[in-house]
């Protein structure tokens, strides 16, 4: 990860809680998101892990910009030594010009994957299948948040160097605006995955639209975090 980057993130997390009106929620947000224990950031600030808690649960006053800046550094340092995962997650959604909170990861691989050993490895069950056999990267989009910020120009930058990937959609109820949206948007993906339902949740005209389009259609209602664990290990 190179310097730029890390100091870019650096500057969305620093922002983040400064502009936040619970700026130890915010921090508690990062750590976790980061998937750092409170005792083990509390070591690298050498400091006892209820001071951690207590900046988190609001029971100390909002920390300062020197504290902030302390552990913004710990968690990007602790990320590194563990082999920076995150830190290249973050960069790839920040350098493809979108907000972590819009796009959680976005990634190119080195070779294809076959869609059914992508699905089998995030635990999803696929409803349609479309008219290609793999995948050469993923997107994992807060379907929300795409759907109300992005414009269509926007949008089609989700599908990152490739048309060849599966758009995975969170934050969904049934998945009729994650379709929808996608309408506006050519060309279609070789995959949607809907997070979040099952089969029996899903917009009855989806299976619908998948087929005229000729996109795989799948849904997976495993946990979030581990999912996108999984999808960094991929392939």
């Amino acid at each position: 990860m190179t310097e730029r980057a890390r100091r870019d993130l650096a500057g969305k997390i620093a922002g983040d809680v400064v502009l936040s009106d619970d700026p130890g929620a915010t921090i508690r947000k990062w750590r976790t998101d980061f998937d750092i224990a409170q005792t083990r950031l509390a070591d690298e600030l050498d400091v006892s892990a209820s001071v951690v808690s207590d900046y988190e649960s609001g029971r100390r006053r909002s920390p300062g910009i020197a504290v902030v800046r302390r552990v913004i550094e710990a968690l990007l340092d602790i990320d590194e030594a563990r082999g920076g995962d995150h830190l290249r997650q973050y960069a790839r959604v920040l350098s493809a010009g979108f907000e972590g909170d819009i796009v959680r990861d976005l990634r190119e691989y080195p070779t294809a994957l076959d869609i059914g050993e992508f699905y089998d490895a995030i635990g999803a069950t696929e409803v349609v299948a479309g008219t290609q056999t793999s995948v050469a990267g993923h997107t994992v989009i807060n379907s929300i948040e795409a759907i109300t910020r992005l414009s269509s120009e926007e949008f089609y930058r989700l599908y990152g160097q490739s048309t060849n990937r599966a758009l995975v959609f969170t934050g969904v109820t049934h998945g009729e605006g994650a379709l929808v949206a996608l309408r506006v948007v050519t060309p279609t993906p070789s995959a949607v995955v809907l997070h979040g339902l099952d089969s029996d949740d899903l917009w009855e005209h989806a299976p619908t639209l998948a087929r005229a389009d000729g996109f795989s259609l799948a849904v997976v209602k495993g946990d979030l975090e581990t999912m996108l664990e999984t999808m960094g290990d991929l392939p």
